[in-house]
């Protein structure tokens, strides 16, 4: 069984950084992608950013202060982020991506708080 686990998360000053951590574990298969997205109180969830083998997407808002990226022999992907706005308060999720001839399966972890507050 495929487990995805997340890292980082806290409280932290307008304009300060942070940085996320997420690893996958539990198969051989060969992971197509890992990406973070967020959800805020009362909103859906949303990207933030993931990369793939052709590399790096980001949602417009975060695409200059946030930075991600993967290590494909350990499965892991981290996201740095800096200047963060209270806007940006909300659960981070990780998620990997599987795909195997047709079938793509999608797994994601149980998600880390982050606040922007003073």
């Amino acid at each position: 069984q495929v487990q995805v686990v997340e890292s980082g998360g806290g409280l932290v000053q307008p304009g300060g950084s942070l940085r996320l951590s997420c690893k996958a574990s539990g198969t051989s298969d060969e992971i197509y992608s890992m990406g973070w997205y967020r959800q805020a109180p009362g909103k859906r969830r949303e990207l933030v950013a993931f990369v793939t083998p052709g590399g790096p997407t980001y949602e417009d808002s975060v695409r200059d202060r946030f930075t991600i990226s993967r290590n494909g022999a350990e499965n892991t992907v981290t996201l740095s982020s800096n200047n963060l706005k209270p806007d940006d308060t909300a659960v981070y999720y990780c998620r990997a991506v599987i795909i195997l001839g047709s079938r793509r399966d999608d797994y994601w972890g149980q998600g880390t708080q982050v606040t922007v507050s003073s």
